[in-house]
């Protein structure tokens, strides 16, 4: 939690507050005082991180266990909240598969699977639409509102933000409206993060003018999109991982474009990892300079991740991969 209140203290000066996040002077003493070397270190760190970042976007696709922990969601939108505070404008990109399914069956909606892809027929994009638009999406930034930030629940829908042709499956599958984002409307998403918002999108997209069809977007696909079309500064996909491993199962704190081509060629990444990776790697080619793969378990990992690297951005070394050109 120290993280958290060095972050607490850097806002509360910013916004003239210092009193609110200081009341007692036991404050001072056990944690100021006692504990001065390590506040001091984790200030310069957040302090240079702070300022690289400071006016520039990061993209965050929030899913997951992070997303299904009561506790774990609280500390997430305190998270956001606190990156707004320190000046870094964020979009949020979430899932929400496990509701969905909830949703479906409580319905009677048959949904199935092929290539270990959803088949996403037209009643399966409703019910989708319907929890991942409602719901979902409106508890998360309301959550972050009540932490201290400032959000609007979007749909990809919404303003045409996410603009979309059917998927073709590699594989022949026919997935049904299953969407392969073809253009982001990022006029709309910088004019809520010029007015100082944080856009939680719902991953649901449109067609191509003159196409209203829904289609169900995957939400990695989706936030690395955004972010490479926004030119965003960082892009993080919160998972149920430690990271990339390697056959020791030790953690890469950070990978090349080039290493994981080769890890892939030798099976040091396999099987589910495999997309994860694509979905980094795109995002850094498409412009972004550093693309996380973050364990969502760890409890405020967004911002551990984000400014526990200080002024270089590029993650605490322990919470997860950082994947760069």
């Amino acid at each position: 939690m120290k993280i958290l209140r060095v972050v607490a203290v850097f806002t509360a000066l910013a916004q003239g507050t210092l009193a609110f996040v200081t009341p007692r002077p036991a404050f001072r003493t056990t944690f100021l005082l006692a504990e001065e070397d390590s506040f001091a270190d984790a200030a310069l760190t957040i302090a240079g991180a702070a300022a690289s970042l400071r006016g520039q976007t990061i993209v965050v696709k929030y899913g997951g266990n992070a997303m299904t922990s009561a506790e774990l969601k609280t500390m997430f939108c305190q998270d956001v909240a606190a990156l707004q505070n320190l000046g870094i404008r964020v979009i949020v990109v979430h899932g929400g598969g496990p509701q969905i399914n909830q949703m479906l069956e409580k319905v009677g909606v048959e949904s199935r699977f092929e290539g270990g892809m959803r088949v996403s027929s037209p009643e399966v994009v409703d019910v989708a639409e319907m929890v991942l638009c409602g719901a979902v999406n409106k508890e998360i930034s309301s959550k972050i509102c009540a932490a201290g930030g400032r959000a609007i629940g979007v749909s990809g829908r919404d303003d045409r933000i996410l603009q979309c042709v059917k998927e073709i499956n590699k594989d022949g599958y026919d997935l049904g409206n299953v969407g392969r984002v073809e253009v982001v409307n990022t006029a709309t998403l910088s004019q809520l993060l010029d007015c100082g918002i944080c856009p939680v999108v719902s991953p649901i997209g449109t067609g191509l003018p003159g196409d209203e069809t829904a289609y169900n977007v995957n939400a990695d696909v989706a936030a690395g999109r955004i972010a490479g079309e926004i030119k965003a500064a960082r892009v993080l996909f919160l998972t149920d991982i430690a990271g990339v491993l390697n056959k020791d199962k030790e953690l890469f704190p950070k990978l090349s474009i080039a290493e994981i081509k080769d890890l892939i060629a030798d099976e040091t990444i396999t099987g589910g990892m495999i997309p994860k990776v694509s979905f980094a790697t795109s995002a850094v080619e498409l412009g972004v300079q550093g693309a996380f793969i973050t364990d969502g378990r760890v409890p405020h990992a967004l911002l551990k991740e984000v400014l526990g690297g200080g002024a270089d951005g590029m993650g605490s070394g322990t919470g997860g991969t950082v994947v760069t050109l």
